[in-house]
């Protein structure tokens, strides 16, 4: 098909390429567990350096949405805080993605995402009994773990999480102060794409683009999924999916 041709993709990479879309669109409204799916599943087909330029565009398209939503409850000040340290991570995260190849570039998605999966587990093991101090070295570490683990896989979500949830901000306040941190995170990874990995290409932001009403449909799934089942047990789903993504990638 010329339409295949003409993005440098096959049927099956499109038909996962959809999928991923719908999951990050799933993951923006509020069940960020489908984004740790996605990853190691466009890293799989994809290539794991070329997946991660494609999954910041969905992610950009999906944060576009998501700060549209819940941008009134961000909190500036964590924000503030966070982002010089978030700056800092996406920099190493560069560097250190220029000098390893496909196969590590895979194995540290794999590692990060696993990393991250333990994090949910323990923080929802924990439930409201996780605190963590307000110390600036855990801030600091915190920021720039984000920005490494965003810039090398795309696998941010959970660290933020555990970290926004123990800081005890409202539902309001945690989802809008997610959506405004991630957006500005994901534009600074953007040019690190586009001019040193060259990861992303005008192709792959055309065919985001055309996509991008498949990631709209996720983040309205997403909000009627939340309303359908119990929330614990498609976390657990989840959870159990992504680890067999992410091992799978060590094969």
């Amino acid at each position: 098909m010329e339409i295949l041709e003409f993005f440098s993709v096959n049927i099956v990479q499109l038909i996962v390429i959809i999928v991923v879309g719908l999951l990050v669109g799933i993951g923006k409204s509020g069940l960020s567990g489908t984004i740790m799916m996605a990853i190691p599943l466009l890293a799989t087909v994809l290539g794991a350096r070329q997946s991660t330029g494609m999954m910041l565009l969905f992610f950009i398209i999906g944060d576009v949405f998501a700060v549209k939503e819940y941008r009134h409850g961000a909190n500036w000040h964590e924000i503030r805080i966070m982002l010089p340290a978030a700056a800092i991570g996406i920099i190493l995260g560069a560097l250190t993605g220029s000098f390893i190849n496909d196969k590590q570039f895979k194995y540290s998605i794999a590692v990060l995402v696993l990393i991250c999966l333990l994090l949910m587990i323990y923080q929802q093991y924990r439930g409201s009994s996780f605190k963590l101090p307000k110390n600036p070295l855990l801030i600091t570490f915190t920021g720039a773990a984000s920005g490494f683990s965003s810039m090398v896989g795309n696998a941010a979500g959970p660290i933020f999480a555990v970290y926004m949830l123990a800081r005890n901000l409202s539902k309001s306040s945690f989802l809008g102060t997610s959506a405004v941190f991630f957006m500005i995170v994901n534009l600074l990874k953007l040019p690190v794409q586009l001019f040193i990995w060259r990861s992303v290409d005008w192709r792959d932001m055309l065919l985001a683009f055309i996509l991008s009403p498949i990631v709209f449909v996720g983040i309205k799934l997403g909000i009627w999924t939340l309303k359908k089942i119990n929330e614990k047990t498609f976390r657990i789903i989840i959870l159990i999916m992504t680890a067999i993504a992410a091992i799978r990638l060590f094969i």
